[in-house]
């Protein structure tokens, strides 16, 4: 049996990890653009200094041969005939399959605004050569301008403030980190920001990046017609899944991205699909579960991906730390907020809950609860009965300890409410 993996990325590598442990003896080859193995939810830590590249690697620097995988580094699937069971790649080769999964991810979407396309100061941030890019430029550009200010873009932010430069941010929301906070948790963040010489423009779009005679931007004009200089662009106004090189192939996809179910099965019988190529906004966890997922029916053993609780995240930004659980903002007044705040201490907690059932949360300077939290948001446990405030909900509320020390929830007709 002869695997093909196309990514090395989080649901790349846990395809293989799975598959090489599933499969002993099997052929397993790894393919892709990248020549390096690393996360790219770090990325900014290259840039403020606190990792090296392999510093970003989370598999080790030994993936390949600890699991006997050919990894075909530096080079891209530009195409699969799902009728002879071929990979085709960039430079003209060509790889068969007996089993494939497509773990390709996402890149940085480039808007049809005038100059961002064309800049040549302008990058992404979604590959470890655009860290090189910015730092390659970053000691001339005194201003620079990031587009985008959910959690990519504040990313590069936060890694380049040490380097004392003029940077401004612009998006489309309301405020910074739009999906994940409120208004109130993301306001601590703008202000703390704004501390650090960071200009924050929210509800508002780019009209034009204006371009000199060398192919630079100097100049971004936004769309209440603000004027700001520009020495460096980074474009972080979302993502779109890779999936190009799909087109022409008999392989489904949609607006989103790659389709597959929750076997991580497409509509062609020996081709998988797992992670950010769905283009549903999986986090690297969910990741991880559906390369995993993926690897098991590959081999042939029935596995289901049943738990998308996908709208979990961790920051931390210049010290302060926040997560945002499940569905914490954009809720109508069916819902009830239960708030606790600590403006001196930086300290913020709500809790969104509807008919008993905790359906998102955000915690920001003390995250000490949030393994409970998740437990009930993810298993819609109802907290209707309990009486003491939802704030001091513990574990042994809802679930009991078995002998291997593992909490065993029970069902709602056996809970003693306390």
């Amino acid at each position: 049996m002869k695997f093909v993996v196309i990514g090395a990325s989080a649901a790349g590598t846990n395809t293989v990890r799975k598959l090489r442990e599933l499969n002993p003896d099997a052929q397993i080859v790894m393919i892709s653009e990248d020549t390096a193995i690393y996360s790219r939810c770090i990325l900014y830590h290259h840039l403020k200094g606190e990792r090296d590249l392999e510093g970003l690697n989370f598999v080790g620097p030994d993936f390949a041969e600890r699991f006997r995988v050919e990894w075909i580094k530096g080079v891209k699937a530009s195409g699969i005939d799902t009728d002879r069971n071929v990979v085709l790649l960039e430079n003209g080769d060509e790889v068969s399959y007996d089993k494939l999964c497509i773990a390709t991810g996402s890149h940085p979407n480039f808007f049809p605004i005038p100059g961002l396309r064309e800049g040549k100061n302008v990058t992404g941030f979604r590959n470890f050569s655009d860290v090189e890019f910015i730092e390659e430029r970053i000691e001339q550009a005194e201003n620079i301008f990031v587009l985008g200010a959910g959690l990519v873009g504040i990313d590069v932010v936060a890694g380049l403030i040490k380097y004392k430069k003029h940077i401004t941010i612009a998006d489309m929301a309301p405020y910074m980190l739009g999906i994940q906070l409120d208004e109130y948790s993301a306001g601590v963040y703008q202000e703390m920001f704004a501390a650090h010489n960071v200009d924050q423009y929210y509800n508002m779009g780019v009209r034009d990046f204006v371009l000199n005679e060398e192919g630079n931007v100097y100049k971004v004009i936004l769309n209440d017609g603000t004027e700001i200089p520009t020495d460096l662009v980074v474009n972080c106004a979302g993502v779109r899944a890779t999936v190009e090189f799909l087109e022409g192939s008999k392989i489904e996809t949609d607006r989103f991205g790659l389709v597959f179910d929750t076997h991580g099965q497409t509509n062609i019988p020996d081709v998988y699909g797992a992670g950010d190529v769905s283009g549903r906004g999986p986090i690297w966890p969910v990741a991880v579960k559906e390369g995993m997922i993926a690897a098991y029916n590959m081999s042939g053993v029935e596995m289901t991906m049943d738990d998308f609780f996908t709208s979990k995240s961790t920051m931390n930004f210049l010290g302060l730390a926040s997560m945002s659980l499940g569905k914490a903002n954009r809720y109508d007044d069916s819902y009830t907020e239960e708030i606790f705040k600590d403006p001196e201490k930086k300290i913020y907690k709500k809790i969104v809950h509807k008919d008993g059932v905790i359906t998102g949360a955000i915690l920001q300077g003390d995250l000490s609860y949030c393994g409970v939290l998740t437990q009930l948001i993810r298993r819609k446990i109802d907290v209707s009965k309990i009486k003491k405030p939802l704030f001091d909900v513990d574990y042994s509320d809802f679930f009991r300890v078995k002998d291997n020390f593992e909490f065993l929830y029970e069902k709602e007709e056996e809970i003693e409410v306390l």
